[in-house]
């Protein structure tokens, strides 16, 4: 199931077509976002369900350390991007194999990541309460 294109991102151009960047340089390569990345490959989708689709496959193989066996480099690893290529096409056919599975886990892991953020939102407003409270003692 081929329907997107991977390329080395270069600085300055933009994709009309739905898109996401993946880190390929440092010990967070996989890392998937939607702004580019300086060292990133760029992953070009024909719609934007395939593109949202395979966010969650790239984040979730990216938060279980998955290109870590791939990177090479002593001082900054990095990921080359045939042997991205190979892996992340293999995975993602395994992945949308059992596609209605791959959708439950979708869901899954968004509602984790919502909650993931509300308890970030909450610790930032406890960690400024905090800072408002001892700034008492400051003056």
């Amino acid at each position: 199931m081929k329907n997107y294109i991977i390329k080395t991102h270069k600085k300055g151009i933009s994709y009309l077509k739905p898109h996401l960047f993946i880190l390929n340089k440092g010990l967070n390569s996989g890392k998937p976002c939607k702004e580019p990345f300086t060292n990133s490959f760029v992953v070009i989708f024909e719609n934007e369900q395939d593109c949202e689709s395979i966010f969650w496959i790239t984040y979730s193989l990216w938060q279980s350390k998955f290109w870590h066996r791939n990177l090479v480099g002593s001082v900054i690893p990095f990921l080359r991007i045939h042997d991205f290529i190979q892996e992340f096409s293999s995975k993602v056919d395994e992945m949308l194999a059992d596609f209605e599975q791959h959708q439950k886990d979708v869901k899954a892991l968004q509602l984790l990541e919502q909650q993931a953020n509300n308890f970030q939102q909450n610790i930032n407003l406890i960690n400024d309460m905090r800072r408002v409270i001892l700034h008492r003692y400051c003056k």
